[in-house]
């Protein structure tokens, strides 16, 4: 007899649409550091915006994006490193959050209110639902 909790099907769902949401900043973010930016038709203005992200900015994006990438695929990987993936993540956003809407004024060609609350609530759900399924045995 086994011990193994089988996975049930929302794992297999929330890892698939979050995996697939989060490459979409996987990509930006590619994008931006390889200087591709005028590829996706960025403005001059949005790419100048890019490009003056200081390293501790560009620090947290990068440990927001590739954290929720982690946690994705961990939580497909039944791993209970998810939940670190993505407090490092939330920590990435939180961050990234401080340095685009406090300390610098946002192009108004990029700021997108409904982008931002899609990527906070699938952060918090993603921390959320890592937490609960370690807690129950599936992550492990």
């Amino acid at each position: 007899m086994s011990d193994r909790i089988k996975a049930p099907w929302h794992l297999w769902l929330v890892g698939i649409v979050t995996l697939l949401f989060n490459a979409f900043g996987g990509f930006s973010y590619t994008m931006t550091r390889l200087g591709r930016l005028a590829d996706l038709e960025m403005t001059p203005d949005q790419i100048a915006y890019f490009d003056s992200y200081p390293t501790w900015a560009n620090t947290f994006w990068a440990l927001g994006v590739w954290g929720a990438i982690a946690c994705s695929l961990l939580i497909l990987l039944r791993s209970r490193y998810a939940v670190t993936a993505i407090i490092i993540a939330t920590i990435g956003l939180i961050g990234t959050s401080i340095f685009q809407h406090i300390l610098t004024e946002t192009p108004e060609s990029l700021k997108s209110t409904p982008l931002v609350i899609a990527i906070w609530a699938t952060t918090l759900l993603m921390l959320w639902y890592s937490y609960r399924q370690t807690a129950a045995g599936v992550l492990r």
